[in-house]
Order: C-alpha cells, then structure tokens, then sequence
C-alpha cells in the first residue's frame, strides 16, 4: 500500500473524509476508488459512493479476495442507508465467510452488524436475533458495541422485554460515550427515549387513555382479554389469535370491544366493516356471515352474543376487555412507522418490508400523500417517499413483526 492511501485510510479512520478526498480524489485504481466511495459514504453521497464501491470491488483482481470482500461490507452499508433492501443477503453473507477465514474480525463484525440491520427493518426478528446472538457477551470496540447493543435494544422493544431492553440501552449508551460520536449518542438518547413515549391507546367506553410501553405490556399479562389494533389481534392469557390477514374480521372485533360491556348494533358493524352508509338486507346477511366465521375463530377466548339490535362480545371466564389502538388514527399503520425513521424509502423496499404488493404500497403512499403525511422525491426509478419523523410518541407496536406472541 502507498503513502497516499495508507494517508487517506488514516484520514477516514478518524472521521476526516475531506483530508481523505484531497489524497485520491484524482486515482482510479482500486484502492482508490474504495476509498473515495467510504469518504464520500461518510459526507452523505449516497449514490455516487455505491458507484465507486462498485468499481472497485469489480477492479479487485482474483487474488485479492480480502478488498473485494471490505468492498461488498462498505456496499452494504451504504444500500442500508438508501433503504434497498432487495438484495440477496448471500452475497454479504460470503464476504462475512472470506473476512472471517483472513482474520479480518473488525470488518466481519461490521457485515454481521449490517446484516441483523437489514432483518431488523425488515421484520424478521428470529433471523436477526439469530445473526446477533454469536456477539452476546462478547467485549467489543466501542463503535461496533453500541450498535450491537442498540441492535439487541430495539429486538428487546418489539417483543415488549423492557428490562433486557433497558440493559441493551444502557451498554449502548456507555459505549457511546467512549467513541465521542455525537450522533450515535443522539440515536442511544432517542432510542432510551422511546420507554417514555405513549405507544398505544387504551380505549374504554368512549375514552382514550395514553400508554407507555411498559403500561401496554402490564396490560397484555394482565389477563384481560385484549384486542390488539396495533398488531391486530386477540389476546387472553397467553393465548394470542392473529388476524391481521382478516381485516374484516378484525374490524368486528374491534367495534365489538368499542362498545363492551354493551352491544354493537347491526348497521354500526356493517358501516365500519364494509364501508357502507346504505344498509340493505344482503348486507345483514353478509354481516351474519362474517360474525359467523369471528366467532369460529374466537370460539377459545371469547363468545359473540347476538341481541335484539347486534352483537355483543362475551369474554370467557369473566375477563374484562381491553381495547388497545395506536397513538394516532389511520389507516396504513406499518407504513407510517417504517416511514417516521426519516430515511427515504423506496416503494420496493417498503413493499418488502411489510410483505406486501408494491401496488398496495403505492395506493396507501397515495392515501397518505393526499393526507399531508408523506411526500415523493424524484422521479422514475429513483423516486422515494418520505415523512416527518413524528415526535411526542412512538411507532415501535407498528413495525412489522412488532410481537410474534406464541
């Protein structure tokens, strides 16, 4: 290695990128390029940087399978951060394998980090559970510890562990510290800051009362018979019945617990249910139909009484009901949550993180548009969508895969 790169990897080492730049902001062979593209990376031009890393990594010969490999890590973090999220992982997965086998710990680290990432937004909680756990217990750098830590945090958070989830945070913040990065530190304080936020509504007879995350979490173990509009559930005990795919039914349910300990009445199950104003009598029938089949699937935890003017939900063993909604009306929920994180998203990355059609993505970013929620920058392909990043409470129970209850 040369004078000049040896000076530039130096220079990005400690955070100087412009010093970096001037070294070999006018080289083209390979090393250069790589470091052009993490200087670049680092001054936030994101597309321009992936380009560079690119070449370089097709400019590594065959024997240098080492910079080929810190290349694709490099690559990876940058996709991260534009939120392209469609590529296969096998190709990190291999770089991680070769800088493993040369005793490249540091950059290994690195790619397993981006990886559980990459899960986390995704929602595949088990896998990046899986791909952090060899890191546990471990005595890591400061920098890669905080992540790691705030990885482990937010895993935590989903699954509503909030004592594992405040010991995640705090190993998070004290290796904050240590690196003197203001803007890691100001993700820890964000991150701590979520456990005092509202994160869901308790809605009882017409009122609505604020719910932290450790108070929404007391009510799920509270043994109540919990209808979940966060997750779109059932829960009673440790029974939990999903019903996000039937949103219809889910819709029932949740007028049904609106109006407990009293009943729903027909026409106000049809409006909300079916969006109609008009009521007719195929309209019963279909709403006889639908509360038919909630009452088959709910047949365990709670029984659907019918009365002179609807329905009335009967909880089995005398539970009370708990109705727990998101901290703001709406529709498009995950969407607006994956959105707040304030980074631009592509309509195909958005659809592969919420395991959806990008047509159904792109008629609910239409929704929100005309709402003021959410807005589009640039054009084609390389259009994204954006949103404020809300403040005064938190989407966490909105993520995808927010908590796989068995």
């Amino acid at each position: 290695m040369d004078s000049l790169i040896s000076a530039a990897a130096r220079a990005l080492a400690q955070g100087d990128s412009l010093a970096a730049l001037k070294r070999v902001a006018l080289r083209d062979d390979p090393p250069a390029l790589a470091l052009r593209g993490i200087a670049l990376a680092q001054l936030g031009e994101l597309p321009r940087a992936r380009e560079l890393l690119r070449q370089a990594a097709r400019s590594f010969g065959p024997r240098e399978a080492l910079a080929r490999a810190r290349c694709v890590v490099a690559e990876a973090e940058v996709a991260l951060a534009l939120r392209e999220l469609a590529e296969p992982p096998r190709t990190l997965d291999a770089a991680r394998a070769t800088l493993e086998a040369r005793g490249d710990h540091a950059n290994a680290l690195q790619a397993r980090l981006i990886g559980t990432r990459r899960l986390l937004l995704l929602g595949r909680l088990d896998a990046a559970r899986a791909l952090l756990a060899p890191l546990e217990g471990q005595a890591l750098p400061p920098l890669p510890g905080a992540v790691a830590a705030l990885a482990a945090a937010e895993l935590a958070l989903r699954g509503l562990r909030l004592d594992e989830a405040r010991a995640a945070l705090a190993r998070a913040e004290a290796a904050a510290a240590r690196t003197g990065i203001a803007a890691l530190q100001a993700e820890v304080a964000q991150a701590r800051a979520l456990l005092e936020q509202p994160a869901a509504r308790r809605i009882a007879q017409g009122r609505a009362e604020a719910l932290r995350l450790d108070e929404v979490a007391a009510c799920l173990d509270s043994g109540a018979l919990v209808v979940d509009a966060c997750r779109h559930g059932l829960r009673a005990g440790a029974a939990w019945l999903p019903l996000a795919r039937r949103p219809i039914l889910f819709t029932l349910l949740r007028v049904l617990a609106q109006a407990w300990p009293g009943e729903a009445e027909r026409d106000a199950l049809i409006a909300q249910a079916f969006r109609i104003r008009h009521v007719d009598e195929t309209h019963r029938a279909r709403l006889r139909v639908e509360i038919g089949r909630l009452r088959a699937l709910a047949g365990g935890l709670a029984g659907i009484e019918a009365t002179a003017r609807g329905f009335r939900l009967a909880p089995l063993q005398q539970r009370p009901v708990v109705l727990i909604a998101p901290p703001v009306d709406g529709g498009a929920g995950e969407l607006t949550a994956l959105l707040a994180d304030g980074a631009a998203w592509s309509t195909s990355a958005l659809a592969l993180a919420l395991g959806a059609s990008q047509r159904t993505v792109q008629r609910s970013l239409a929704e929100l548009e005309g709402q003021g929620l959410v807005r589009a920058v640039g054009q084609g392909r390389s259009r994204r969508w954006v949103a404020p990043p809300l403040t005064g409470f938190t989407t966490i129970l909105l993520l995808p895969a927010a908590l796989p209850i068995p």
